[in-house]
């Protein structure tokens, strides 16, 4: 059976590579961003039918009117993978970055609500679906200087748990993706080792995979997923005492 796909920040990074690996499994994929020239780019090298879509996530009028018009040539999707995010270094006593917090928060938490919503209810009425949000294992603590990113993931995994335990007498999925640090070009613009890095596309055959066995909640890559478990029960002092000297993620803004 064919699969049909929504997938958000879809010109590049993980949204790309999820593209083009559900691509050669014959999906049916509707690709969601901002950049038209980039979406229009992906489409002219797939080798399965698609629809792309060049709208912003925090425009609920844009997302309820792309999730139509795929509904309407295709159908229901099987899976939406709510992927786009914001990603950039913030300091509260700065002026400037009140807007950007303001930006991460709108892009990387009610850009989620804002693609699921419009398929919701055409899954409750077909009895299946699964709705699918990119977080990140910057939302399970703080890390200095990224406080907006963080709180951001640290509110949509919260979210996404909520609304998975609402979904479950409908017989619909809720999963939870955690990345740790994937080779994107959110993350090129970090000048300081990253821990366990991988590539997008390796990235994505673990996200699919998670997805196929509708796991709830998976952090990537398996290194990670143990540091991940381990720092979220760390006492405060300790992970003050871990986090303070962390490298800094640099005040430029980095969209998808």
């Amino acid at each position: 059976m064919t699969i049909k796909v929504i997938i958000t920040g879809a010109n590049s990074g993980i949204g790309k590579a999820l593209a083009l690996e559900y691509a050669k499994k014959g999906a049916v994929l509707g690709l969601i961003a901002r950049d038209s020239d980039k979406l229009g780019s992906l489409q002219k090298i797939l080798p399965c039918p698609s629809l792309i879509f060049s709208i912003d996530v925090t425009d609920i009028a844009q997302c309820r009117w792309a999730a139509e018009e795929f509904m309407a040539q295709h159908g229901v999707p099987d899976v939406v993978i709510a992927n786009a995010g914001i990603s950039q270094g913030t300091l509260t006593e700065n002026f400037t970055d009140l807007k950007i917090f303001e930006e991460i928060i709108k892009t990387n938490l009610f850009g989620v609500q804002n693609t699921f919503y419009p398929f919701i209810q055409p899954f409750k009425k077909r009895k299946s679906g699964q709705l699918v949000g990119i977080s990140s294992v910057a939302g399970i603590r703080g890390i200095p200087g990224s406080g907006a990113y963080s709180a951001s993931k640290a509110a949509l995994t919260n979210y996404l748990e909520s609304l998975r335990i609402e979904m479950l007498e409908f017989n619909i999925y809720v999963s939870t993706i955690a990345p740790g640090y994937i080779r994107t070009p959110m993350t090129n613009v970090n000048n300081f080792t990253m821990p366990f890095l991988i590539n997008s596309d390796k990235a994505a055959k673990k996200i699919i995979r998670s997805i196929e066995k509708k796991a709830r909640f998976t952090i990537i890559p398996f290194p990670m997923n143990i540091v991940g478990r381990i720092i979220r029960v760390l006492p405060c002092f300790l992970w003050d005492c871990l986090a303070r000297n962390a490298p800094r993620k640099k005040r430029v803004s980095n969209k998808s």
